[in-house]
């Protein structure tokens, strides 16, 4: 492959001049661009469903800083729609599921998943990102993993101890179980999807396993994390998949049981002590989203440390989470340039 195909070179664990670099959360509120868009489309599932308007702010980062990788701006719960679990996104309140799912008839009524019918516009926004940016940079697809997504089902909003969905594991299991494995299959399909529409790397986000104790990780995430991968893996061997957990450090050993060909790490993990409990999978991450807000001089040396930490190999440099929507768009571009500025020659 010609262009830059650093990302998916640092995915397969190969030799590389300098670290890839992309951002979770690199196309949104942080940018000028996206907040000037915002007034003209107030609400979030036209921005990430309206094909040209999500394709637009996904080349924002793109035109700006030229990253390693563009991903497709979209949300974790567009699919569930699809399934029959309709949700909207408050501006500052985050998803709203109005008919969390409760019960064993409502996981029954479910749909099976057809991912082009249900969302046709995801086909049109890959399509424009690849028309622009060619082979200058990976585009990336991503997912949410049953465990999170059933979280946000269940609890029908984001939660602070996720009792509803806990108290349903402990005492309804073979209930919970159901919905997990429906939403493994659907969310399976849906990467297939995303990979035969241009996606070259898909992202799975596990965001609220690292609130499971290791225990129940093992029996109410992974599981479905490993189906959603073996199920990609039969028809699309050799697109790679990156596992993301916040809050992982507890369970941090576990995650390659997934079988994905990437960790992306939190910033709670120092990246050398992950290195050396992962062995050789390749690794994403890992710098506190906060350290953006700090002079250049101390951003740069905080990069430089996670770099060399991470080694010439197997490493994308990111953010242990998306990118505040306050940081200043200066840093942003600073992060960029410092590490587009490395060699490891």
């Amino acid at each position: 492959m010609g262009g830059n195909d650093r990302l998916l070179r640092a995915a397969r664990g190969q030799e590389l001049d300098r670290p890839p670099v992309w951002m979770m959360r690199q196309a949104g509120r942080y940018m000028k661009a996206y907040r000037d868009l915002r007034v003209k489309y107030p609400t979030f599932r036209e921005r990430s469903e309206i094909p040209e308007l999500a394709a637009e702010i996904s080349l924002q980062p793109f035109r700006a800083f030229h990253p390693d990788g563009v991903i497709m701006f979209s949300d974790i719960l567009t699919p569930l729609p699809g399934l029959g679990i309709e949700f909207d996104i408050i501006e500052s309140k985050g998803p709203i599921i109005a008919n969390p799912i409760r019960s064993q008839a409502q996981i029954d009524a479910l749909t099976e998943l057809d991912p082009g019918a249900a969302m046709p516009f995801i086909q049109k926004i890959l399509g424009t990102i690849k028309q622009e940016v060619a082979d200058q940079a990976i585009i990336l697809g991503f997912v949410g993993a049953p465990w999170t997504l059933a979280a946000y089902a269940i609890e029908g909003k984001s939660s602070k101890d996720y009792t509803v969905i806990k108290s349903m594991a402990y005492s309804q299991p073979k209930m919970l179980h159901s919905f997990l494995k429906k939403l493994a299959v659907a969310i399976a399909g849906y990467v297939r999807h995303q990979i035969d529409c241009g996606a070259q790397i898909v992202q799975i986000f596990d965001s609220w396993a690292g609130q499971l104790s290791p225990t129940d990780y093992e029996t109410l995430a992974l599981p479905y994390e490993k189906m959603i991968v073996d199920l990609v893996k039969e028809t699309h061997p050799d697109t790679p998949l990156i596992l993301y957990i916040n809050g992982s450090a507890g369970i941090l050993e576990r995650m390659p049981k997934s079988g994905v060909d990437m960790i992306s790490l939190d910033w709670t993990v120092d990246m050398a002590e992950a290195r050396a409990k992962l062995g050789n999978i390749p690794v994403q991450g890992n710098l506190d989203p906060c350290v953006l807000f700090g002079s250049q001089d101390y951003i740069r040396d905080r990069i430089m440390d996670v770099v060399n930490k991470a080694g010439k190999t197997g490493h994308i440099m990111n953010l242990g989470h998306g990118i505040l929507s306050t940081t200043p768009e200066e840093n942003a571009q600073f992060f960029f340039e410092t590490v587009k500025g490395l060699s490891f020659s």
